[in-house]
């Protein structure tokens, strides 16, 4: 087995993202989903799907058809999985998966589909009410509110729409949303179950409450109610190894652009890890790493693969000790994309391949 002394290793606590779950669905007083797009958002959609499966989790959403039937293999034939960028029919071959159908075309194209063979398809309807991306307009809902036979061959198991300011609690665009959705989705399909809560939504409240949640960030430890204490347990540590250290007079520069001067005599830590592996190039003087639960100041800029950090207080940090880029206290995912001005999701979302990924806890 080969073996490199510079590989990371991030590590991912299953039995935490078991436990958001639970504390989402306790909140939401009513199922969760688990969201496992984008490779389960960076840490791995099997492992974390089977963990939250074998918790109780009955239905999962992804973006793209190839990542729902790569799930249906690390799952089996139980659970639903529900495609949020929907599908051609057929398209899922024997899959068994359930596609969100987002425009007029998507209904007309599976129901008519269900209706030739005689068997409905299994599908979401999704209404746009406010987000202007993806779901019937608010013309399309007009035509199927005033034609609900053109449902005919589908087998609608939840109508959905998604929050565009949930994060933002007292945005009046939330409450407009509630109301649209109420009144389009009784008009449209009644008596069909309804989704209407992602993470942030689940906290606003039981205006925002429906049959089924969707969670996504939170489940990962992403705060779901920014400016306030983040409720959720954390999930992931990422450790690199240091290759070298070196010391440099003061005067001399750092990286590339020579945009670090020492302002004294500094020791360089020097880590394999940088933009290509997820770790941005945005946070270039502008972050840290702990090592023993202390920070140690980034310097100079992050290149595509090695970052340097100012290791001048750690004499005991050698070759071979390990530099904590994510995790701990002050340096959580949300930490760290407030540093550069992005989101804990593109932190996370980010996370390379290189790294060598470990799950603690699940089954």
């Amino acid at each position: 087995m080969v073996t490199d002394a510079g590989q990371g290793v991030l590590t991912v606590d299953l039995d935490a993202v078991v436990a958001n779950w639970r504390d989402l669905s306790a909140r939401h007083g009513a199922p969760c989903a688990g969201v496992l797009k984008a490779d389960g958002y960076g840490l791995g959609a099997a492992p974390v799907g089977r963990a939250l499966h074998a918790a109780g989790c009955r239905t999962f959403f992804v973006a793209h058809l190839i990542e729902g039937m790569a799930l249906r293999d690390a799952l089996g034939a139980g659970p639903a999985i529900i495609v949020l960028n929907g599908f051609a029919p057929g398209a899922d071959g024997q899959a068994g998966l359930w596609p969100v159908l987002n425009s007029l075309g998507d209904v007309e194209a599976h129901a008519t589909a269900g209706r030739a063979d005689g068997l409905p398809r299994p599908a979401l309807l999704h209404l746009d009410t406010g987000m202007s991306r993806l779901g019937l307009d608010a013309g399309e809902q007009a035509a199927l509110a005033a034609d609900r036979a053109r449902l005919a061959g589908l087998d609608l198991h939840f109508v959905m729409t998604h929050l565009a300011c949930a994060d933002y609690p007292t945005h009046p665009l939330n409450a407009r949303q509630a109301q649209r959705f109420a009144a389009a989705a009784a008009a449209i399909a009644p008596g069909v179950k309804r989704s209407f809560a992602n993470s942030s939504g689940i906290f606003l409240g039981p205006d925002y409450a429906s049959d089924l949640a969707r969670p996504g960030c939170a489940l990962y430890g992403i705060n779901p109610t920014p400016g306030a204490a983040n409720p959720m347990r954390q999930v992931v540590v990422l450790e690199v190894p240091v290759l070298q250290v070196r010391e440099i007079p003061a005067g001399d520069t750092v990286g590339y652009g020579a945009g670090y001067t020492a302002p004294r005599n500094v020791r360089v830590a020097t880590v394999a890890a940088g933009y290509a592996d997820g770790y941005l190039r945005g946070l270039s003087g502008r972050s840290l790493a702990l090592f023993q639960g202390r920070a140690v100041p980034l310097i100079g800029r992050v290149s595509m693969d090695l970052t340097t950090f100012d290791a001048t207080d750690f004499p005991e940090l050698r070759p071979g000790c390990r530099l904590m880029l994510v995790g701990g206290p002050g340096n959580t995912p949300d930490d760290i994309a407030a540093r550069c001005d992005t989101i804990g999701y593109e932190v996370l979302t980010s996370l390379g391949h290189r790294y060598q990924r470990r799950y603690i806890g699940g089954v």
